[in-house]
């Protein structure tokens, strides 16, 4: 049989493999090929799936290991650059005190004494001695300062103040009149180390008043 044989001429028999050495892809409708046919590279899928396109994957599942670096389960997400973070913000250091009943002369700018601890979570408030709030992450602080005055008459003008650094770092204060308490928010930066902040009372009466904290606390919110 000669290779230059018409098609049209062949009446019996067949090809051998020296017939076809060149068949093109375009003519292989049906059947399969055997492994050693097949280039080595095809056979690696580490090497064939590199770039493979997503909008090639129509069915199917890709594991979660696959999709990119970090730890995934019910608590976590995936972000843009393709890392897995923890849902939510952890909003510590964060402490919750009170104080008992104290005197508070006229027009003087008095520290508040702080007596109980609801909760403070990295142990950065000094419920001892000093009486204040020394966070051991740098960053911005949201800090509420609440007083209360049991005695009958209200008080003409009376101030709640967090000082930070003793009032040398500045700090926040809100003012009152002719009422039995005061409440204030604020927000402040600490340096993570040294810097610490306390509560301050002012009241201008004429005389003593009684004044205790209902509350100081703060809690982290970001750098």
């Amino acid at each position: 049989m000669t290779k230059a044989r018409d098609l049209a001429n062949i009446i019996s028999g067949g090809f051998d493999a020296t017939d076809i050495p060149n068949l093109d892809t375009a003519k292989i409708t049906s059947g399969t090929f055997a492994d050693a046919r097949l280039p080595a590279t095809a056979l690696n899928s580490n090497v064939d799936l590199t770039t493979l396109s997503a909008s090639n994957l129509t069915s199917g599942t890709v594991a979660t290991a696959r999709l990119g670096s970090g730890t995934a389960n019910s608590s976590t997400f995936l972000r843009g650059d393709n890392t897995f973070a923890t849902a939510g913000e952890t909003n510590t250091p964060m402490f919750f005190v009170s104080g008992s009943n104290q005197t508070i002369s006229h027009n003087s700018n008095t520290k508040m004494t702080i007596s109980s601890e609801s909760y403070d979570t990295d142990n950065c408030f000094d419920l001892g001695s000093n009486n204040r709030f020394t966070p051991n992450k740098a960053g911005k602080y949201f800090f509420t300062l609440s007083l209360f005055s049991p005695d009958t008459d209200d008080i003409n003008y009376w101030t709640a103040n967090v000082k930070k650094n003793g009032g040398s770092g500045g700090g926040f204060s809100g003012v009152q009149r002719d009422y039995n308490n005061v409440c204030y928010n604020g927000i402040l930066t600490a340096n993570g180390s040294s810097d610490y902040f306390e509560a301050f009372c002012e009241q201008e009466s004429g005389s003593n008043r009684t004044i205790s904290v209902s509350e100081f606390s703060a809690f982290y919110i970001g750098n």
